[in-house]
């Protein structure tokens, strides 16, 4: 569906699906962080309840960075356009330093690599590098398709920018723009069909993240990642199998179960998550999320609806 025929209560219901999916998938996910499936089955049966623990001893409802730091740089976001900065990178890499200097339940490797980069050497990238393959540009991605919704040459630039602070490696930067650009398509409306289409258009040109058959690979790794998240998303149609099979796959768990929980959350609405899970997310993570989808739509080529407070 063309992105002007989207109506303004579905744009912002699929909007609110996609980043509430994905603090669902977060909080999930994290419980079995780094488990394997076999460990899974063993502790949990089939995990499928948000009750916290894991190995970062999270309450119930708590999220990780792949959450937290999606919500830095949507407040990157809406800080530029306050301020007549549109999109600017160094805001980025310093609502990131913040996000940091906060103390994270959890930061990647990577990630903290390139935040202090950026803090020793006011570096706003870093050189190519094979080392950079995680997955933590693409986690976070979120707010820049909010943002620049109905201009693709912005997506595109910002979703680099903001991987380059701490992630610049080719598969990680074509994992950034390729489920990008298919979340995109969901948020407007787009069917099977397209999305099919896109992420056909993906694999051809990166033949590295094809799903089929899949391999049971979900590390950290973006290949695995994306090849997890894909496999995920197109075999359930619905949210919450989709997202329960991702997160019992283990290895990186918190953040394949928030990227599926992403897709599938764009393609449903918010008005179709489970409420059970929804419920149990910490409060503050709602509201935040729910102010800050309203807000960044604002940023978009599109109308956005007004936010129901």
């Amino acid at each position: 569906m063309p992105a002007e025929t989207a109506s303004m209560p579905t744009l912002l219901d699929r909007a609110l699906g996609a980043y509430l999916g994905l603090a669902i998938g977060d909080a999930l996910g994290a419980t079995v962080e780094f488990m394997t499936p076999r460990e899974i089955r063993l502790q949990h049966g089939v995990h499928r309840q948000i009750i916290g623990g894991g190995w970062l001893k999270l309450q119930a409802g708590e999220v990780t960075d792949d959450t937290t730091m999606s919500l830095a740089l949507g407040d990157a976001l809406l800080r530029g356009a306050r301020e007549g900065r549109p999109h600017d990178t160094t805001l980025i890499a310093e609502a990131f330093v913040t996000w940091w200097r906060g103390k994270p339940v959890d930061c990647g490797n990577t990630c903290r690599r390139g935040i202090l980069r950026y803090l020793h050497e006011h570096t706003l990238a870093g050189p190519l590098s094979d080392g950079d393959g995680g997955n933590g540009a693409l986690m976070r991605n979120l707010p820049a398709a909010l943002a620049t919704l109905g201009d693709d040459e912005a997506f595109e630039r910002v979703s680099l920018a903001q991987a380059h602070i701490t992630h610049h490696n080719p598969k990680s930067d074509a994992a950034v723009l390729g489920l990008g650009h298919l979340l995109r398509d969901l948020l407007v409306g787009a069917g099977p069909a397209p999305a099919q289409a896109r992420i056909g258009a993906l694999i051809a040109d990166w033949p590295v993240f094809r799903f089929q058959p899949y391999r049971g690979r979900a590390s950290g790794y973006v290949v695995d990642t994306v090849q997890t998240v894909l496999h995920c998303f197109t075999q359930h149609d619905d949210f919450e199998a989709a997202v329960v099979a991702a997160v019992n796959q283990g290895d990186d768990a918190d953040t394949t179960g928030a990227l599926v929980g992403m897709l599938a959350g764009a393609r449903c609405g918010a008005a179709a998550l489970p409420s059970a899970w929804l419920h149990r997310l910490q409060p503050a993570v709602v509201r935040a999320v729910r102010t800050q989808a309203a807000d960044l739509l604002g940023l978009s080529h599109q109308p956005a609806p007004a936010r129901d407070d």
